[in-house]
This record gives C-alpha cells, sequence and structure tokens, in this order.
C-alpha cells in the first residue's frame, strides 16, 4: 500500500536515503544525499558461487542475501560516516526479481522503518536502473528516453518526470541479457555471458556471420531476440555436422552486433520520432563497451546528447535505488508496513 505525506514540503534539511537491492544475487546498500550524491554503495556480488551452477539459483541466492544483508548495510552506514538515527527514509527495491530475494530485502527495511520510525519508500527495480543516470550526470533532466537492457529486461522507456513513465516497446521473448548468456553458453564462455561476449568480441570480426535482425509487425519499438538466438544455434550445429572449425570470437562479435543494431536503431527512431535531444542506457548490458561506442557514436551523428552510467552503476546496486527513492519521498509517497515482494511488478506500478 502506498500512502501520500506531504509533510515533506516543510523540510529544507538534507535527505539521507538508506537504500537496499536484493532483487537477484547482488546483496546491496547505499547511503545516497538529495538524490545525487552517493555517500557509500557497497554490493556484496554472488557471481562466483552461481557461476557452478551456470545461473542464478534462486533459493541460493535468497540464503545468501539472508547472510549478507545485515553486514553490507552496517559497512554501507559506517563508509558514509552515518547512523540510523541521521537518515531520513529507508528505500527498498520491492521488484520485480526473485520473490525469495526481494522477500529479505522487503523484510529487513521494514524492520528497520518499523524501529527507527523513519518512513518507507518502496522502489521498482527498473525505475531504480533508470535513476543511475542521475547519479553522474548532475545537468540530466525529464524528459527523455532510456533504453533499459539487462539480463531480465529490454525495455524503451519515455522518462516524462521523476517516476513517471511512458513504455514504448518492451521484448516479446528473451531479453538482451538473456540472450548474451544463453549464447556464451552455447560457445563454452559460461556464465556470466555478457561481459565474456563483449571481451571475446574484440578479438572477432562482427562481420563475419550474418545473423538476422528481429523486427515487430505493428510495433516498431518492441524487439525480439528468441530468432537471433536460434540462428546462433543452428549456426553452431550446423558447423558441427559438417565438421566445419567453429570461430568462437568471429561468433560472438557477430551476434553481438545484430543485438547492438537492433537496439540501436530502434532507441534512436524513437527519439527522433518523439522530438527529444536526450537519451539514456541504463541496466546491466548497458556497461557492454561496443553498445555504448555504437550509441555515442550514432547520438553525435544526430546531435542527441547520451547519458549512460558508470558500469559499477549499471548491475545492480543499491545507489540507484536511493536516487529513485530520493524523487519518491520528495513527492511525498511513503509504503505502509504490508509491503510485499512483487516478482512481476510492472513499470509505472504500485
Amino acid at each position: 500500500m502506498i500512502l501520500k505525506d506531504l509533510t515533506y514540503m516543510d523540510k529544507k534539511e538534507d535527505v539521507l536515503i538508506l537504500a537496499i537491492e536484493s532483487s537477484c544475487d547482488e546483496t546491496a546498500a547505499a547511503v545516497v544525499k538529495n538524490g545525487r550524491t552517493v555517500l557509500s554503495n557497497i554490493i556484496s556480488s554472488q557471481i562466483a558461487l552461481h557461476t557452478l551452477y551456470g545461473g542464478v539459483v534462486p533459493e541460493i541466492a535468497s540464503r545468501k542475501h539472508i547472510e549478507k544483508i545485515n553486514q553490507v548495510i552496517e559497512e554501507a552506514l559506517l563508509k558514509a560516516d552515518t547512523k540510523l538515527e541521521d537518515i531520513t527514509a529507508i528505500a527498498v527495491t520491492y521488484g520485480p526479481g526473485l520473490v525469495g530475494a526481494l522477500l529479505v530485502g522487503v523484510s529487513e527495511a521494514k524492520a528497520i522503518s518499523f524501529a527507527t520510525r523513519k518512513p518507507l519508500i518502496g522502489v521498482h527495480h527498473i525505475e531504480g536502473h533508470i535513476s543511475a543516470n542521475f547519479i553522474e550526470n548532475k545537468d540530466l533532466e525529464p524528459p527523455f528516453v532510456c533504453l533499459v537492457v539487462s539480463g531480465g529486461h529490454t525495455h524503451l522507456v519515455v522518462v516524462r518526470d521523476y517516476g513517471t513513465y511512458e513504455i514504448l516497446g518492451c521484448t516479446r521473448d528473451d531479453a538482451a541479457g538473456e540472450a548474451f548468456d544463453k549464447v556464451a553458453r552455447a560457445i563454452g564462455l559460461g556464465y556470466p555471458g555478457g561481459p565474456k561476449i563483449d571481451r571475446l568480441s574484440k578479438e572477432g570480426n562482427p562481420e563475419a556471420i550474418a545473423f538476422p535482425r528481429a523486427k515487430v509487425d505493428g510495433a516498431s519499438y518492441d524487439f525480439s531476440f528468441s530468432g537471433l538466438k536460434s540462428a546462433v544455434l543452428n549456426y553452431l550445429n550446423s558447423c558441427d555436422m559438417k565438421g566445419i572449425e567453429i570461430n568462437r570470437a568471429d561468433v560472438a562479435a557477430s551476434f553481438q552486433k545484430a543485438v547492438i543494431d537492433v537496439l540501436v536503431e530502434h532507441s534512436l527512431h524513437a527519439v527522433q520520432e518523439y522530438g527529444f535531444r536526450k537519451f539514456a542506457i541504463a541496466g546491466g548490458v548497458a556497461s557492454n563497451s561496443a553498445l555504448r561506442a555504437a550509441f555515442k557514436a550514432e547520438c553525435a551523428k544526430r546531435n542527441i546528447t547520451f547519458y549512460h552510467p558508470s558500469p559499477v552503476l549499471c548491475t545492480d546496486n543499491a545507489a540507484m535505488i536511493g536516487t529513485a527513492g530520493y524523487y519518491e519521498y520528495v513527492k511525498g509517497v511513503r509504503s505502509s508496513y504490508d509491503l510485499n515482494a512483487v516478482p512481476n511488478l510492472k513499470l509505472g506500478e504500485r
């Protein structure tokens, strides 16, 4: 349940948000001042553990969150030289994500809020990724278009105002990051696939193999990557049956270029169609070096200002949740103690 509290209008002191993020396999906490100044951003990653299984195991992720969450919060407060009594409000990711992982963070945030009598603010995970752009780009203000690309999401969004979004398009099947992981596994790179394909692609020829670029009829801003993934698998199987040696670097580079071409084409088409001069990217795949370079080049050609977070702010982190939480706080949004994890939460829903 979301409540409105307009008492914030009388407050002029600094707003310190203690933020918690546990939607997947990173246990994270941060302290953010006035929305754009990060005093601390602590992340405990489980990548090494889940690599053993070739992907995230939800039950293991939840248990690790329980083990780490208190330590991460204590470290975030210590690094920020802040005590709980100094905190203005607690922000926490409550969806979308793995339900067990989300519940750990939500339960912790509610407990801290209750014990300290500080306001509680539930934050949408995708809103957090979009808000990561505000941290290092002090001049960035809505409205603008943002592409959110991660392991679970590929969204093209108009950011009308802080906390106000219009979804232009999304993936009809696999998310871009999911396709990266599956292709990486198929060519023997293992998990996590995105960074490994990014590195290997630098050694390959992106024009070596003609993989398809999918378009969705009647939905020019939507994405589809399952056909591309199948084309890569078919190519690998065909080479195997014919006894043709596979150049993994060429496969990685050609696949990556096919993904990037579609992301760039759809995104910049939206920017120009809607008449914006500002474009941002967010999410784990936004740290891909080739993707960033492609957008930088194409935005420069069109006189569009290109924004992107640093790689550490592209992956799941709590600083972005603190920033999103701050803008919800100043609008008077408050969550009650019946706040629950919502694994399939849609952007813009509460």
